[in-house]
């Protein structure tokens, strides 16, 4: 792992994205309307994601556990595309863009997971960072 000991505490944020995109308007259907077999897609995913951004550390070994203190995770649906934002903050020595983009992956897994028994042209288009706030570097990007 990086030293950070030396490092300052400053407010950190980072939101990152992925896209999901289903094949067909009934699988948006059948989210929106929570008939999906495997239960609520939304609240399960974000269930899911949490718990990925939170277990960061406990996967990528050279990631510093850190006190996450707000994470939000916001859908949008454009057509047969689900946008995931997942967006964390922070008061501490090192960022958090990694545990937002691990965050919108497991969410995307999820959601694959959940959909696969009523759609099987499921993809994950992407993800990656949108802004990271904080530290020596600040980087923002627009969609």
């Amino acid at each position: 792992m990086v030293d950070i000991t030396q490092k300052s505490n400053t407010h950190r944020t980072a939101i990152a994205q992925a896209i999901v995109k289903v094949g067909s308007h009934e699988t948006i259907k059948a989210i929106q309307e929570k008939t999906v077999p495997k239960g609520d897609v939304f609240a399960m995913s974000k269930a899911a994601g949490f718990l990925g951004l939170k277990k960061t550390p406990e996967l990528l070994p050279d990631c510093h556990p850190l006190p996450i203190e707000y994470a939000g995770i916001q859908y949008e649906i454009d057509d047969l595309h689900i946008i995931i934002t997942v967006e964390v903050k922070t008061f501490y020595k090192t960022g958090v863009e990694v545990e937002a983009m691990h965050g919108a992956s497991v969410v995307a897994l999820n959601m694959y997971d959940m959909l696969k028994p009523i759609d099987k042209a499921i993809e994950i288009l992407q993800i990656k960072l949108l802004k990271k706030t904080g530290g020596k570097s600040d980087i923002g990007t627009s969609s």
